[in-house]
């Protein structure tokens, strides 16, 4: 099945953060011509889609010989950063647990593959499923958030032009919009890019401004996973949304020893994490068995109703961890106003 295009405008997007799913699958271009979202007609076959830098040199997409771009979108939230350029990738891995309905993408995002059935992805023990990739003939593939593997490169760039982030960027810690515009670069829709993160930029903007209290609150993004704990930093899209409404890091985790875009936190080191407000989303429990420790009911910020648990079965808890240009307008929508609740409660 060929890839097909649609077009993603911001009144669209505006209706996906309101409404998540009422009113947003936008329609095939109708007879697989391959227009581009603005209606320009797809370039000849000894033209370029797009070119972009990646940390393993720079990456050029020829145009397919039909006008008809095959996508395969692996890395993280890659797919929803296509599909809000109007892309459909015939291919996706499955990042998220919604079942069989889920196309590889939030519940947020799933009507804008129309009625393409993209072909879920597999990973095996140790590799992805390269035969199954190779099958499905791609002209480019997607692993902009990854984990920058160079030999998964290297594997993979023997199928097709395959582009990750940009040098310097730590496994998966891709900021949505280098994202964007890597992704946005790639399949010749940079100008599309700009336009969505535009859009989402003004709703956080918007969110931000609405309130004011957020600005200069400390505030802690945890996790709870196995018998361990630990906290999302700057350059994690969990941390970054909530710097973007104004909130700062609890200076005792800046005190700890990063691992990327996350920081370890020992059983003793719990406390760092008594901040003004905090968001939790655990990995591997459920919601009331994290609301239920005992080491975080110990922290004030808990017991004062300052925290935020989410619940990582809920369409909420996943878009909170996706970081998309799909789900961003999703979490401001839910998530800030618990945020504002907690707020209120400082001091």
């Amino acid at each position: 099945m060929r890839a097909r295009t649609t077009t993603t405008t911001t009144a669209a997007l505006a209706a996906l953060s309101l409404a998540l799913l009422t009113g947003c699958g936008s329609g095939s271009d109708g007879g697989g011509s391959g227009d581009g979202a603005d209606g320009a007609a797809a370039p000849s076959a000894d033209e370029q889609v797009g070119s972009v830098e990646t940390m393993f040199g720079t990456v050029d997409v020829p145009a397919p010989e039909d006008g008809e771009l095959d996508v395969v979108a692996l890395g993280w939230s890659d797919a929803e950063m296509a599909l809000s350029l109007g892309v459909v990738p015939v291919g996706v891995f499955d990042w998220m647990e919604f079942g069989e309905q889920s196309k590889g993408v939030g519940p947020w995002a799933v009507d804008l593959f129309g009625d393409v059935e993209p072909t879920v992805i597999e990973r095996g023990q140790e590799t992805l499923n390269y035969e199954q990739i190779q099958g499905l003939d791609p002209d480019v593939i997607l692993n902009v958030r990854s984990s920058n593997d160079e030999a998964e490169h290297d594997r993979l760039s023997e199928i097709a032009p395959t582009v990750y982030a940009p040098e310097g960027t730590g496994a998966f810690a891709t900021e949505w919009r280098v994202q964007l515009r890597s992704i946005g670069a790639a399949l010749g829709r940079s100008e599309q890019a700009e336009e969505v993160i535009a859009d989402v930029d003004g709703q956080i903007a918007e969110a931000a401004q609405a309130h004011p209290e957020f600005d200069g609150t400390t505030v802690a993004s945890v996790s709870k996973f196995g018998e361990a704990y630990g906290a999302y930093l700057p350059g994690d899209g969990r941390f970054d949304l909530l710097g973007d409404l104004g909130f700062v890091n609890n200076p005792p985790i800046e005190a700890l020893e990063p691992s990327g875009f996350f920081a370890a936190v020992s059983v003793e080191d719990v406390p760092v994490f008594d901040a003004e407000t905090a968001v939790v989303l655990p990995i591997g429990y459920t919601l009331a068995e994290t609301q239920a420790d005992p080491l975080l009911q110990s922290l004030p910020v808990v017991q004062q109703g300052r925290a935020v648990f989410l619940d990582p079965e809920t369409e909420l808890g996943s878009a909170w961890s996706t970081a998309s240009s799909l789900s961003i307008p999703v979490v401001l929508d839910q998530v800030v106003p618990q945020l504002a609740e907690a707020a209120a409660k400082v001091g």
